[in-house]
């Protein structure tokens, strides 16, 4: 029996925006959701009691980096990736598929799986479909992710149909090797730009009837217009009693403007990354401390924000870290931009329960766009 639940509790009346309860082995997370990334098996500067204390409750790492580093068996012997990163919430596991096209040196993709060089010390190595199965058993997380074939953008009509039915096929193949009843498989959508592949790639995944489904191949460096003109088509052919999981979107802007479509789940690697680089999210929009016009403002990072860092720290205290290369101006700043994005999660799921999403919408964007 699946230890994996979803329950649909509310819809917005002005939109498709919707909220609910996603139920795992370890948690029960509300969404919409926004889930930090932890690619190595660590959100960077963060640790787990401070992802609990911010109210974090699922984390997303990698399969290709931890298969690769410090190797799936070692983490299976400690006990699984929970036990091993000190962490009692939920964890999604990408494939890897998009890391081994973006980061390794591919040296073939075939019906088989995908054959690359590893960006550390370029070993060669193989995964197939079955085999991305068993390493994501071994590190034992709630939701785990099929062997995909991520297209760039552009991508030719004639691959981008090729690659798509593979991914289909691969994933038919991975759902015949998944054992674990406390694991949730979700399918991905993939069919790059192309209105007709994406519906095909739905319709197909859904016959195979995952508990959940991903809109991959978005955000990889096409038009933000068409992002949202193919996400809002794609998701029309996704049943409505399942969870939609949109890859590699993070900033407010796009997080709201697919909530109003209907997305449930979102990842992304920009609002870490950018506290480390001294750019923070606030609700007046981004303010990237580490510059000069911050060096004597003795005011909180963002006056509207009730988080461990805007309580005790001033923008001229982040800035001078910044300067002084101090590790603890990424801590301090990525602690603030988790909060941020998961209070704006929770206000959302607020604004759905009273049906004054797109009011809110408007409300948080007028003001985060100065």
């Amino acid at each position: 029996m699946s230890h994996f639940k979803f329950k649909l509790i509310k819809k917005d009346v002005g939109s498709k925006a919707r909220s609910g309860h996603l139920q795992t082995s370890h948690n029960v997370i509300d969404t919409p959701t926004f889930m930090p990334v932890g690619t190595q098996g660590t959100v960077k500067a963060m640790t787990t009691d401070e992802l609990r204390e911010i109210g974090v409750g699922i984390v997303l790492s990698n399969t290709y980096h931890l298969y690769l580093r410090p190797g799936h068996e070692l983490i299976e012997e400690a006990g699984g990736l929970h036990k091993f990163m000190n962490w009692d919430g939920s964890i999604l596991t990408d494939s890897g598929g998009y890391q081994v096209l973006s980061m390794s040196q591919l040296r073939g993709i075939s019906e088989e799986g995908v054959t690359f060089r590893s960006h550390l010390d370029g070993s060669e190595h193989f995964l197939s479909p079955e085999k991305v199965i068993q390493i994501q058993m071994a590190l034992g997380a709630d939701i785990i992710m099929p062997l995909d074939e991520c297209n760039p953008y552009p991508c030719d009509y004639s691959y981008a149909k090729l690659s798509q039915a593979r991914t289909t096929r691969w994933a038919f193949r991975c759902s015949n090797e998944l054992t674990r009843s406390d694991q949730a498989l979700f399918g991905i959508v993939q069919g790059s730009v192309y209105k007709d592949l994406r519906e095909e790639s739905a319709k197909s995944l859904v016959e195979l009837d995952f508990p959940g489904y991903a809109l991959g191949g978005l955000s990889v460096g096409e038009p933000t217009s068409l992002t949202q003109e193919i996400m809002e088509h794609t998701v029309s052919f996704l049943p409505e009693d399942k969870p939609r999981y949109l890859m590699g979107v993070g900033t407010p802007e796009k997080i709201l403007n697919a909530v109003e479509q209907g997305i449930d789940m979102f990842d992304c690697v920009l609002p870490t990354r950018n506290a480390r680089n001294g750019t923070a999210l606030t609700s007046q929009g981004k303010v990237v401390v580490r510059n000069g016009l911050y060096r004597a403002d003795l005011t909180p990072l963002d006056p509207e924000c009730d988080c461990a860092t805007c309580r005790n720290y001033t923008r001229a205290y982040l800035r001078h870290l910044f300067q002084a290369k101090e590790i603890l101006a990424a801590r301090l700043t990525t602690y603030h931009n988790l909060y941020f994005l998961t209070d704006l999660m929770r206000r959302i799921r607020e604004a759905i329960a009273e049906d004054r999403f797109v009011a809110f919408k408007e409300e948080f964007l007028t003001k985060y766009k100065g």
